[in-house]
């Protein structure tokens, strides 16, 4: 059987149970794209096909792209990984990190022993938390009156630090307050920085901060997995008044334009002769720079947002600007030093440069890690790596 008629097989198997609704896969190598796929339907439910360029969320999917909108910042000049991201953006001089609460509730601040820097929000080391995986940081924004950082609010950026900077590991707000420095750097909205700098050099036509009414009839509904393991389509849509460009989390599109993105990593920096990065600023963001700090076991504090994520067992995991990094060849295929992460509503992407292979998998479920769609996720990497 062929690479694509296995894919095909795989993702419909997927979806013929009924225990995945839709489904959107893509894959290339350096020599271009060679398979894009999809099945099931954009509704549990419904009847309207899942397609290939099905529009959809592509959550944290978006912290890669903000990440290398930063990097051709630092190839300019305009910012710098090291210096304190307060010079860029002083507000972030006035953040105190939490060290605990006293006896009438009130948080105990102090200032942080070293400055937030570039590459702390860029590698979660900046001690900011999400309050999906922080009890603290979500009883912060409770006792405060704000709301959750999807959100889009200004409010909810202003939060405590639950560690120094460069202590520790914490997946984070951080991307989003460096999509405020490349604001800040470049004099631009963040979504026109990437309009004008990474999606049209890159031709990612299809890939936005706000979806228009053409986009809106293609997306996908977004679905929840209820403790039963039942599915059930939920209301969701990012705010259109969000207050700033959630360099987070904010974009959305369809997984082939994305794919443009990662491929154009895969290549050193240029798709089609056309360059985003310079080959040693790729480098430099496909590096360790967490030191001796690895990504831990990811705990939930909000289970219908996220299960608990252990991400590859067994795997020492580091972290570079800005993705997650396998120390070792992960048991799908995945080469050591491969580039990955993934969106909330179970969205991933990996990048192997060692074997020339990046990929990309797509629902929209709620809670992220859904065992289900992992599983999915992970057969259909070791089916591409079988047939090569």
């Amino acid at each position: 059987m062929s690479l694509s008629n296995a894919l095909d097989a795989l993702l419909k198997s997927g979806t013929e149970a009924g225990e995945i609704p839709g489904v959107v896969a893509v894959a290339a190598d350096r020599n271009g794209v060679f398979y894009e796929g999809s099945a099931g339907v954009r509704a549990h439910g419904g009847k309207v096909p899942m397609t290939v360029d099905t529009f959809a969320w592509f959550a944290s999917m978006t912290k890669a792209v903000t990440g290398a909108a930063a990097m051709q910042l630092v190839e300019q000049g305009k910012l710098d990984l090291d210096a304190p991201a307060a010079k860029v953006l002083p507000e972030l001089g006035k953040i105190q990190v939490r060290t605990g609460w006293d006896a009438n509730g009130k948080a105990i601040l102090r200032a942080p022993k070293s400055p937030i820097t570039l590459r702390n929000l860029l590698t979660h080391t900046s001690g900011f938390a999400y309050e999906f995986f922080c009890p603290d940081v979500d009883k912060e924004l409770t006792d405060a009156g704000k709301p959750n950082v999807i959100s889009g609010s200004s409010a909810s950026m202003d939060r405590a630090l639950v560690a120094d900077p460069d202590t520790a590991w914490n997946y984070s707000i951080g991307i989003d307050w460096a999509g405020r420095m490349v604001e800040q750097a470049s004099g631009l909205k963040l979504r026109d920085y990437m309009a004008r700098h990474i999606f049209a050099p890159l031709g990612m036509k299809d890939v936005t901060f706000e979806a228009n009414a053409e986009q809106q009839a293609r997306a996908s509904a977004m679905h929840a997995r209820l403790p039963d393991g039942s599915l059930v389509v939920i209301p969701f849509g990012i705010p259109p008044d969000a207050e700033f460009d959630m360099g987070g989390h904010g974009l959305m599109g369809s997984l082939p334009h994305y794919l443009r993105f990662t491929r154009a990593i895969l290549n050193g920096g240029i798709l089609d002769g056309n360059r985003i990065l310079a080959p040693t600023t790729v480098e430099l963001m496909c590096q360790n720079h967490i030191g001796a700090l690895s990504v831990p076991v990811m705990k939930t504090h909000m289970p219908t947002l996220s299960n608990d994520c252990d991400l590859h067992p067994g795997i020492d995991l580091k972290w570079g600007l800005s993705f997650i990094i396998n120390q070792q060849p992960l048991p799908e295929g995945r080469a050591a030093g491969s580039l990955a992460w993934a969106g909330l509503p179970n969205a991933y992407f990996f990048i192997d440069r060692k074997s020339g292979i990046t990929a990309a998998l797509l629902t929209q479920i709620l809670p992220f890690w859904d065992a289900k769609v992992v599983a999915l996720y992970q057969k259909f990497e070791r089916t591409i790596y079988d047939h090569r």
